[in-house]
């Protein structure tokens, strides 16, 4: 597996957003500025998030963004997923977004591919934002 830089930069985005998750509206130039993330860019990832609930956000002067749920209920495979895709190594061995590969043609290769997946799966499902914060 290997994550895009948007996936790095949605997590390190939703880390910022779950350290003030009681508190203020995070602004994208703050989240910009501390990240070093282009704004542009973020303002992406921050649109994508907010389509699919993780965030919501306000308009204005006093506006921003904020975690749409508590951190806690927001793991690390869901925005993955969402940004990249699968978290299998090879599409034949994704539970998710299965396609037909070259590897189906060997039952052993397969069967790694499926324990690379199965791990990766099991701690990114069970780690969230908060368990990143605290």
């Amino acid at each position: 597996m290997r994550l895009s830089t948007k996936s790095e930069y949605a997590c390190l985005a939703l880390i910022e957003l779950a350290k003030n998750h009681d508190s203020e509206w995070i602004t994208i130039e703050e989240i910009a500025r501390r990240h070093k993330i282009p704004k542009k860019y973020l303002e992406q990832i921050l649109l994508s998030l907010n389509r699919s609930g993780f965030t919501v956000s306000k308009r204005g002067v006093n506006g921003g963004y904020r975690l749409a749920m508590s951190p806690d209920n927001i793991t690390v495979a869901e925005i993955i997923r969402l940004m990249d895709g699968p978290l299998a190594p090879v599409h034949s061995a994704s539970e998710y977004f299965y396609q037909h590969t070259p590897i189906e043609k060997n039952a052993r290769l397969l069967a790694l591919f499926c324990e690379i997946r199965d791990y990766i799966a099991e701690r990114l499902e069970n780690t969230t934002f908060k368990d990143l914060i605290g």
